[in-house]
């Protein structure tokens, strides 16, 4: 009928045991990693401007490692 908001496997998958990463977590990572990309890239034009860069890159990791850490600490809460 409708979603109910949880996860559900489609019937064609076998089960893994192991959980997709939380989104918020996903996009985090990402930003993190076009960060890096882009304080190299900064860097080797010889921009001092790759600070913001790097200082955005360890942000956005900090908050990857904050919704792991949340999902890994709900899911053993919830089941």
């Amino acid at each position: 009928m409708g979603d109910t908001g949880g996860h559900q496997q489609c019937p064609q998958c076998p089960p893994t045991g192991v959980d997709p990463m939380p989104r918020l977590a996903l996009y985090a990572l990402i930003v993190c990693v076009l960060a890096v990309a882009a304080a190299v890239v900064s860097f080797m034009e010889g921009s001092w401007l790759g600070i913001v860069w790097v200082l955005l890159a360890g942000l956005s990791s900090n908050m990857c490692w904050y919704y792991v850490k949340r999902g890994k600490q709900q899911k053993s809460v919830t089941g």
